[in-house]
């Protein structure tokens, strides 16, 4: 895995391999990477538990090779403990599973752990912070969804934002807290001062003319606006 510490309580920003140029993706890659980005979120969809399907396995361990970057996947699948594996053994640091399409949220932390990735659980937007309880504890992180999962450029939705509230206080300074959807310059500050340290952003970076310099600007206006909680 990747020389990386999530458990460092400190702002980032994610861009989302999603938004990239499918055609180019080793490129897009390559120049988030040199502008500084920590991490590449990875989204998975499977066309049953989201009405999409973005890439798979083959795709992540094509890409693996050409970066150092910490792969953060996804997982908005049926199936998450049937497929973890293979999205380690391509090259994800981290996986994040959906606690809607489980019946044993606890049993699938610790088959990543033992696969040797880090561990996230994720929460559609009117999910409750109640219905992670029983594996608070033991997670890396966790993911709050601002938007509807299955597609890219849907508005960012607010009223996620005390659930997010509400996760921070009872996460340890170890454990991540990000967000996910509509996530831009207008939306990073509020997201922000809610308590996320973690920025998943996608068309927000790649739809621009300038990658590298979309995601400093967020990453910036994100650390200011934590700063002034």
């Amino acid at each position: 895995m990747r020389s990386f510490a999530l458990a460092a309580p400190t702002i980032r920003v994610a861009p989302s391999l999603l938004s990239a140029d499918f055609a180019g993706l080793a490129d897009d890659v390559a120049a988030i990477e040199a502008a500084g980005a920590p991490m590449l979120h990875l989204d998975v969809m499977d066309g049953h538990f989201v009405p999409n399907i973005s890439f798979g396995a083959p795709v992540i361990k094509s890409l693996r090779p050409r970066t150092k970057l910490f792969f953060d996947a996804h997982l908005m699948i049926s199936e998450p403990m049937r497929y973890a594996e293979a999205f380690v053994k391509a090259g994800c640091d981290h996986i994040t599973f959906h606690i809607e399409v489980v019946d044993k949220p606890a049993a699938i932390v610790d088959h990543i752990h033992k696969l040797g990735a880090s561990a996230g659980v994720c929460l559609n937007p009117t999910t409750p912070a109640t219905a992670i309880e029983p594996i608070l504890e033991a997670v890396d992180l966790v993911l709050v969804m601002s938007v509807w999962p299955g597609f890219g450029g849907q508005k960012f939705i607010a009223d996620v934002l005390p659930k997010v509230s509400e996760l921070r206080k009872r996460l340890r300074p170890d454990q991540r807290l990000e967000i996910d959807g509509g996530i831009d310059e207008d939306t990073i500050a509020s997201a922000a001062k809610a308590g996320a340290d973690t920025f998943v952003a996608g068309t927000a970076i790649f739809g621009t003319s300038d990658p590298p310099a979309a995601m400093g600007r967020l990453q910036r206006i994100a650390s200011d606006a934590r700063s002034s909680r």
